[in-house]
């Protein structure tokens, strides 16, 4: 049986002349009707077909031609077809934000690697921390928080001091960004099922806003924040390149 693939690429010219030199070895088909889905592009790239393709049973195979490609192979032409066959699947479920606006308007969005909340002003964003209902943090003045799953915790949660996060461990990164108050506060790690909610104090004297994977929300009033476990991205690494070995590795870099 020929394996159906579907080749996307970012708009950079590296991946579109990729996706074209693919295509004409291996053929193409609409992601609809594919067994693999290979991206071509970086990271941010990766996210958005990961997005994209959530509820197609295709997995994902990215190959590089972005920057950084922690969740992407190796770029290569010629063995595709035996790599895919030899590629292991990691499954990763997102995180589901829901944010409201100073005007009252409720917004939802998907993350795939975290849920940043970021000043938007001159002064510190002010922040309530609600765990399961139960509060653990009255006010943190901070520059922002976030919090990341395992498969994002080598992300902006890494560059923010937070911790890696092995990609099978049932946890969750809650980390400060550029924390003041309390200053030497970190975050904590959190249980999969865990819900947080943040609270903006004194919202219009210092203006916060939501990120989930670059979809942005300004001016928002609360966040709650929860794993999504109906939704499953799989994604194919080559063997000895998967998520856990590159989170170890990255700890010893």
């Amino acid at each position: 049986m020929t394996l159906k693939i579907a080749f996307l690429a970012s708009e950079a010219p590296v991946a579109q002349t990729a996706r074209v030199a693919l295509i004409g070895r291996y053929g193409d088909v609409p992601p609809e009707q594919a067994d693999v889905i290979v991206a071509l592009g970086g990271d941010g790239f990766m996210l958005r077909t990961l997005h994209a393709t959530q509820d197609l049973r295709a997995p994902v195979y990215g190959m590089n031609r972005g920057t950084i490609g922690f969740l992407m192979n190796e770029y290569s032409e010629t063995d595709l077809k035996a790599r895919l066959a030899e590629a292991e699947e990691e499954v990763i479920n997102p995180l589901s934000m829901t944010a409201r606006d100073q005007s009252g308007r409720i917004h939802h969005a998907l993350a795939i690697n975290e849920v940043s909340l970021l000043r938007a002003g001159p002064q510190a964003a002010k922040l309530r921390i609600t765990v399961d209902g139960r509060l653990r943090l009255s006010e943190l003045v901070c520059d922002g928080a976030l919090l990341a799953t395992p498969a994002g915790s080598t992300a902006y949660n890494y560059s923010a001091h937070g911790p890696i996060l092995p990609i099978g461990a049932d946890v969750l990164a809650l980390t400060a960004i550029a924390a003041f108050r309390p200053r030497r506060w970190r975050g904590a790690l959190l249980p999969k099922t865990a819900q947080v909610r943040f609270d903006v104090l004194e919202p219009d004297k210092r203006p916060v806003m939501a990120d989930a994977d670059s979809k942005s929300i300004k001016d928002i009033d609360w966040v709650e924040i929860r794993s999504e476990p109906t939704i499953e991205h799989r994604i194919l690494f080559d063997p000895g390149h998967g998520l856990e070995e590159r989170l170890i590795s990255e700890q010893f870099t």
